[in-house]
């Protein structure tokens, strides 16, 4: 059973934006929005922090943060009728702190959060951003300077959350900070773009945490290879809603985006109680009169396309209340 939820705290996440970033003139925010969507989207692993000064780190919320939060609170959500509930969570690189947001409002278990962000200009913003959120984990969180390298010593955990990090590490980083993550967390998310190369470093971290003993509890019904190969790959998405500043920066006519991401979810199991989905819902159902036919990754690590007619009712009925990302079978 999924726990109850703490308040959508999207609402108050946009509200500590608007009082943040309002004073800020979006003309001189857009000329930096274009300057770090090319940083981030060049596939080159930076050498220096990205976020370097106050207008880097406010046009890096306006821009990512909404989208960010979102893609975690999804897959925070789907994991966590799977998982033990935190008590303490440690985000890896966490920039301005969406995915504390996120994990504030999927869990009220959570007691005590660290983030760990090389920026200082981010982690700046981020204390202010949360400085007058609606949840006292937020209110209480730390801010630690960190820059991650290739023998990280990290605390123990309950939780660990590195989103949309792991594309900014060389290789040798990236292992060796998912495999210090594997020690010291019993959860442990990795949220990376929806993208061909996203879900290749997903691939990478996901073989990782079997190797350590860790079990996947999502998205993946299995510990097995991946089964979308070829020129498909495993990803999601999540529509988001655009602010007016957003629109502006963005240079977008449109009121909504869809942030498509790819993730894992691994947890140590050691006493074989943690669950997960009998199946995956992998790609946008297809919907014609008297028939839906699902895309799904089976338990046994095969992917199938499952027609559901009208004749099976109940299931049918499911079936079109079933979006990407779902799990299947329902129940």
């Amino acid at each position: 059973m999924v726990p109850d939820l703490s308040p959508d705290l999207s609402g108050a996440l946009g509200a500590a934006l608007d009082d943040a970033l309002d004073r800020v003139p979006a003309a001189r925010l857009a000329p930096v929005v274009d300057r770090l969507i090319r940083d981030y989207r060049s596939g080159t692993v930076p050498t220096a922090p990205i976020l370097r000064t106050d207008d880097d780190a406010a046009a890096y919320a306006a821009y990512r943060m909404p989208a960010t939060h979102a893609a975690v609170v999804d897959v925070l959500e789907r994991a966590a009728a799977r998982v033990p509930e935190p008590v303490s969570l440690l985000d890896l690189g966490g920039g301005t702190g969406a995915a504390v947001w996120a994990a504030a409002q999927v869990w009220p278990s959570l007691e005590q959060a660290t983030v760990l962000e090389a920026a200082a200009p981010a982690r700046a913003l981020g204390r202010r951003l949360a400085g007058g959120a609606p949840s006292a984990l937020l209110r209480g969180a730390h801010w630690e300077a960190a820059v991650l390298g290739t023998a990280p010593a990290l605390p123990d955990t309950d939780l660990l959350t590195a989103c949309y990090l792991l594309g900014e590490l060389a290789v040798p980083v990236r292992d060796a900070v998912v495999d210090a993550a594997a020690r010291a967390a019993r959860v442990v998310v990795l949220v990376e773009p929806g993208t061909p190369a996203g879900h290749a470093r997903i691939l990478d971290a996901r073989a990782r945490l079997l190797a350590a003993g860790l079990t996947v509890a999502a998205p993946c019904p299995h510990d097995g290879a991946c089964p979308v190969t070829g020129d498909d790959w495993c990803h999601f998405a999540v529509r988001v809603g655009r602010s007016s500043r957003h629109r502006v920066l963005k240079a977008g006519s449109l009121g909504h985006e869809d942030e498509k991401f790819s993730y894992v979810v691994a947890v140590r199991d050691d006493d074989g109680t943690v669950g997960r989905a009998p199946g995956r819902v992998v790609r946008h159902p297809h919907t014609r009169k008297g028939l839906v036919t699902l895309r799904v990754c089976e338990a046994d690590g095969t992917l199938r396309d499952t027609p559901v007619p009208r004749s099976r009712k109940e299931l049918f009925r499911h079936a079109r209340d079933t979006a990407w990302g779902d799990a299947w079978p329902p129940g």
